[in-house]
């Protein structure tokens, strides 16, 4: 059960109160907790949770309950920051590959457009954060760039790099034959125009739109782009229209007949079935029997091809962890931590800042020709007094002197 989230920007909200008489201090409200930091990207703790309650709205919708619930839960959550890592990490190797997905991208989102029927962008992006429970379209698109980019990146470093021989391939085939006798299915598509009330206007206006349509297929339009446009069942409509595979006896039998006695690539004539007229388009046929070699060839190769690709997965993303600049929070755990990767959480609250003293700034002049500002950090002298609160000063419009009153170079 892996869910692969986008990384999401940390919030935090600084307010400076100030007071007659005290000195100011500042109050830090914490909007979002890091809990993990990736080659310079962030991972919070409420994407973990929002990866969690995804975890049990799925757990639940698989009709678990009780102690088995919270036992999926408990275990699926527990690799939740190794999953988030190893995505931010192949997200991080795509971009070093220039690798560029926004193609694929603009494509997504303009077939939900389509799905959607809505031209207007700002009113298809309110349609999209109803649709997706609250997420807007740019989050949207972020993740699914971000899965884009992992998956290509597995395919050139870790499937490419595996090879089955054909010869190993054909001695499955033989030892396995069993498993490869098929029944005869029909997988296809559909689209459906429906007679609403019934009344005989609408019966033979829905008739004339579903026979132009057939026209229309039959010369060469893409049957899923008109089922995504014309289709008024919105359930296969968002899905190109596709309905599924199916074997005979388990569909209405006035299509079956018809979708049973065609070829891969038939669209039949308008069937008239309950609610409308049916469109179908035939996207594959299996006939009983054993399969040949070179139908479950593909199968075949990735049933071998698994047990090699795990273990190069795991090198590739175990050499990542090694080269990344990675930090853990304490009570926060990596289950796929590279040995021997120091993660130890640095917090920079721990840091104490330190005063500028006039002998420290005199120790870094050498280094003002090639910072032109005085540098940041350890200084040639330590000054043990209370460091002042820091303050953010507006850059000076005439030079400033030095803290020993000599002119700025």
């Amino acid at each position: 059960m892996k869910i692969w989230l986008s990384t999401v920007a940390l919030a935090s909200l600084v307010s400076i109160p100030s007071t007659a008489g005290a000195a100011e201090r500042a109050e830090i409200k914490v909007i979002e907790e890091i809990v993990a930091k990736v080659n310079g990207e962030i991972i919070t703790r409420g994407e973990l949770a929002q990866t969690r309650a995804l975890i049990r709205a799925e757990a639940v919708k698989q009709g678990m309950t009780g102690q088995q619930l919270e036992e999926t839960v408990t275990k699926f959550s527990a690799d939740a920051l190794k999953e988030k890592i190893d995505e931010l990490l192949l997200v991080q190797k795509g971009r070093d590959m220039s690798i560029n997905v926004d193609a694929d991208v603009n494509r997504w989102v303009a077939d939900m457009q389509r799905t959607s029927g809505i031209a207007e962008m700002d009113k298809f992006q309110t349609w999209v954060r109803e649709q997706s429970g609250g997420e807007s379209l740019e989050d949207l698109k972020l993740k699914y760039k971000n899965s884009l980019l992992a998956r290509r990146v597995i395919g050139e470093e870790v499937y490419r790099n595996v090879t089955i021989p054909k010869a190993d391939q054909l001695k499955y085939y033989e030892d396995h034959k069993a498993e490869f006798v098929r029944q005869e299915t029909v997988t296809f598509r559909e689209i459906l125009i429906s007679t609403g009330d019934n009344a005989p206007a609408k019966v033979a206006a829905a008739e004339k739109k579903a026979k132009d349509l057939v026209e229309r297929a039959r010369k060469g339009e893409k049957f899923p782009e008109l089922a995504r446009q014309y289709s008024d069942n919105p359930d296969t409509a968002k899905d190109d229209g596709l309905v599924g595979t199916f074997p005979r006896g388990q569909l209405n039998k006035a299509l079956e007949d018809v979708v049973f006695a065609q070829k891969k690539g038939y669209v039949t004539d308008p069937i008239r079935i309950g609610p409308g007229f049916e469109i179908i388009k035939i996207e594959d046929r299996t006939v009983a029997g054993q399969a040949a070699f070179e139908e479950v060839q593909n199968e075949i190769q990735s049933r071998l091809s698994e047990p090699k690709v795990q273990p190069k997965l795991h090198a590739l993303l175990t050499q990542l962890r090694q080269n990344a600049f990675l930090q853990i929070k304490p009570g926060y755990v990596d289950t796929g931590a590279a040995p021997d990767k120091d993660t130890t959480w640095k917090d920079p609250a721990q840091l104490k800042p330190q005063t500028t003293t006039k002998e420290a700034v005199a120790n870094q002049r050498r280094f003002k020709k090639f910072l032109k500002v005085v540098p940041y950090g350890r200084t040639g002298v330590e000054d043990s007094s209370e460091a002042a609160p820091p303050t953010v000063a507006p850059i000076p419009s005439t030079p400033v002197k030095n803290a020993d009153s000599s002119p700025t170079k």
